[in-house]
């Protein structure tokens, strides 16, 4: 395999995977061997309850090309991820899972479709190895993501990856604590491409990410990064007025034709309920969003990390 020329940073945030680990830098160590000589390995313990940090600690201090940060609590998967990339040294970013359903031997592949002229390269799973439920929660959060970044490729878009460092400084201050990492990628470039890539079954343990967590990621995404809940609110309104109104030119037509108003407690509780539905779910939507400046204003970290290990922690 030819060895390229960029440096390459592979970030992977970890939750209770301590088994996993040391057969992942098995697996990666002759990978990042084949493509360059300069390459980094940065874990991220997001909290883990497991001995996660500990194997992290062995490892960095058998491999010095390999660092660990410790996060004080569980953050979520994005703004641990954010964290390592923001530690990142080399020219080329990627990032994957830690429990090998992304095989390390699909790096190369990535890096190369980079070399293309892409700033960011998706390793789209050729099929997902996941549950029924975990796959429409999938589906339907890189649906928000589309309608978020603005761009097809979201249909296709992994927590497999690969970036410029560069494109990094796009979101360099950015200080939310709510985070997508491809919705920030895209301000940045517009040049994203995917390739698909192998998709293992879980050696071990079983996934952190339910369908509950991936509902509750998409509504962040769509509220933190888009006005599509508030104009979709703005519609309803519109469309209820109108509603109102015909309903109100009929009750007035039917008493100047017929002599008659419209007969029935249940037609008007009906109408009521609609109109008070409708308030409720635009109240709901306006509350998302001020909660989230809310949010800001306090100014909430995105993560704190409580120590770092390997080659982080050395003063040179």
């Amino acid at each position: 395999m030819t060895v390229v020329s960029s440096s390459i940073s592979v970030v992977i945030p970890v939750y209770n995977s301590e088994d996993s680990l040391p057969l992942l830098i098995q697996r990666i160590e002759p990978i990042l061997q084949s493509l360059t000589s300069h390459y980094e390995l940065i874990f991220v313990n997001d909290g883990s309850r497991d001995n996660s940090w500990q194997r992290i600690q062995d490892l960095s201090a058998s491999y010095p090309w390999i660092a660990g940060i410790n996060l004080m609590r569980n953050y979520g998967q994005h703004n641990a991820l954010l964290c390592g990339i923001r530690a990142a040294r080399n020219e080329i970013v990627v990032t994957m899972d830690d429990d090998l359903q992304n095989p390390p031997e699909q790096i190369p592949a990535l890096i190369t479709k980079l070399h293309d002229g892409y700033d960011v390269v998706y390793g789209t799973p050729d099929k997902e190895q996941h549950g029924f439920w975990r796959n429409r929660a999938s589906q339907i959060s890189k649906l928000i993501l589309q309608e978020s970044m603005g761009a097809q490729t979201a249909r296709k878009a992994s927590n497999f990856r690969a970036f410029r460092k560069n494109v990094r400084s796009a979101f360099d201050h950015y200080q939310s604590a709510y985070v997508s990492i491809d919705v920030l990628l895209t301000w940045g470039t517009t040049r994203f491409t995917a390739i698909p890539v192998q998709h293992d079954t879980r050696r071990t343990g079983v996934s952190n990410y339910s369908f509950g967590k991936l509902i509750t990621h998409a509504m962040n995404m769509m509220t933190g990064f888009s006005t599509v809940p508030l104009q979709l609110a703005s519609l309803m309104g519109f469309a209820i007025t109108l509603f109102g109104f015909c309903v109100l030119v009929y009750v007035l037509g039917r008493y100047f034709i017929h002599g008659a108003v419209v007969p029935g407690f249940a037609f008007l509780a009906s109408i009521i309920s609609i109109f008070a539905g409708v308030q409720m779910f635009s109240l709901g939507i306006m509350g998302e969003y001020l909660a989230r400046i809310h949010s800001r204003s306090m100014g909430r970290p995105q993560s704190v990390v409580r120590n770092v290990t390997g080659f982080l922690n050395r003063k040179d």
